[in-house]
């Protein structure tokens, strides 16, 4: 049954008229002083602010059996300008440019080059504006951002920036925030997506066309725990079927039990339906259970992941603006939830050794609908910082399909690898 009806207005109009109000409201707090000296007062803002420079070299080997496709060697550069002003009457402006070139190696697939007959690594060259925003801190404990930004919703389960590509996804909006020791709320009109595929049109398309409103807060009672809760209206003009409205809550803490012991736990509910213009009638759940412990630089959890499957639509819960790559293993098998739902049963340990960080997970995967087995992973990681300026990362991932699993993608032993050195200034 559906529950959102009473709110279809406001998906339609109400959430171009919050950001109407807020965009007002924005202009109004400014203070009148700043029609004084505003030549020099601007020419201060740019010549007093900060230039920072990053370099990301990745080496990125994919090999997936029986399909027909020649193994990837990606080798790509990612270089990020950053300049932020100096703050000006509460206002202050950040640009960031982003520009991602092959280095050597480019047998790839980068979704954008033609090379369809070798695997695919979603890394297309091109030089993009990642960033440009403009933010408002005159209200304590807020900030109010206008433009191209970056947003990142809790774990990026739902909403994310897929920082792990080497074209971030950033989004046209305007956002609200506001955090303090205890509370959070955040909330964001997106008016366009602008995806990891570039800035060069073709398929997938590299931007959502986007009438979509995120809200969501938290509670925090010192590190034992948190509580949040969360709606995600979400409508796309050019990708309807990624439309949906998304409610739910999560409780998540570590509370300490000695002086070097700690529990971990996260527990986190969803409901998800057709939103927007979505040619399906759907309903989902999502479900989420965790826990583990900390000692000393130890680390070991255990989860249960579901994304259900509505059988009778054929349709499952989706998570199109999620940082996909941190879920569900990282051979990025389940960019898209299967149809039939998915069940991801997981263990991850973790040590820090030195100013180092090892990390193993597996993960099992089966359907919801039907209890078909799609596959198991065993996800590996090793990240050392070299100095303040530098750090290098190693990282693989083995999926093995199962017999029973779906023909396709899901049935193929898939292999990454990736060599990563980044250098920031």
């Amino acid at each position: 049954m559906k529950t959102l009806n009473k709110i279809e207005h406001y998906r339609s109009s109400g959430g171009k008229l919050v950001a109407t109000a807020l965009a007002v409201a924005f202009a109004a707090w400014a203070p009148t002083s700043i029609a004084a000296n505003v030549g020099e007062d601007l020419a201060n803002m740019f010549k007093n602010g900060e230039f920072d420079v990053n370099f990301r070299y990745r080496y990125e080997w994919v090999d997936q059996d029986d399909n027909g496709k020649k193994s990837a060697n990606a080798s790509t550069l990612r270089t990020r300008l950053v300049f932020r002003t100096a703050k000006w009457n509460d206002f202050d402006v950040t640009i960031n440019m982003d520009d991602v070139h092959t280095i050597i190696g480019n047998d790839y697939n980068s979704t954008r080059n033609g090379k369809t007959q070798y695997q695919t690594v979603a890394d297309p060259k091109g030089t993009d504006l990642n960033i440009a925003a403009l933010t408002y801190s005159g209200i304590t404990n807020t900030t109010i951002v206008a433009g191209r930004q970056r947003i990142i919703r809790g774990n990026a389960r739902f909403i994310g920036n897929v920082g792990w590509r080497q074209n971030e996804q950033t989004y046209d909006a305007l956002s609200a925030n506001f955090k303090n020791d205890t509370w959070s709320f955040n909330y964001a009109y997106l008016d366009r997506v602008n995806r990891i595929f570039g800035p060069e049109a073709g398929a997938p398309t590299e931007k959502f066309n986007s009438d979509s409103n995120i809200l969501d807060g938290s509670f925090t009672l010192a590190n034992w725990m948190t509580i949040s809760a969360y709606a995600y209206l979400l409508e796309f003009e050019n990708a309807q079927a990624g439309s949906s409205d998304t409610y739910g809550a999560r409780i998540s803490g570590a509370p300490k039990i000695g002086d070097n012991w700690a529990i971990t736990y996260a527990a986190e509910y969803a409901q998800q339906e057709d939103g927007g213009e979505n040619p399906t009638d759907y309903e989902a759940d999502y479900i989420l259970a965790e826990l583990g412990f900390k000692v000393g630089v130890f680390a070991l959890k255990a989860g249960y992941e579901l994304l259900e499957a509505d059988e009778t639509a054929g349709v499952a819960f989706q998570t199109p603006l999620a940082t996909l790559h941190a879920h569900n293993g990282w051979a990025d098998k389940f960019l898209g939830t299967p149809a039939n739902g998915l069940e991801d049963t997981y263990i991850a340990g973790s040590a820090k050794l030195g100013k180092g960080t090892l990390k193993l997970i597996y993960h099992d995967f089966s359907s919801d609908v039907g209890s078909v087995d799609y596959g198991s992973e065993i996800d590996f990681l090793a990240k050392w910082p070299l100095g303040d300026n530098y750090s290098i990362l190693g990282k693989l991932a083995y999926y093995d399909g199962d017999k029973n699993a779906p023909a396709g993608s899901l049935a193929q032993d898939t292999t990454k690898a990736w060599l990563m050195f980044t250098a920031a200034f």
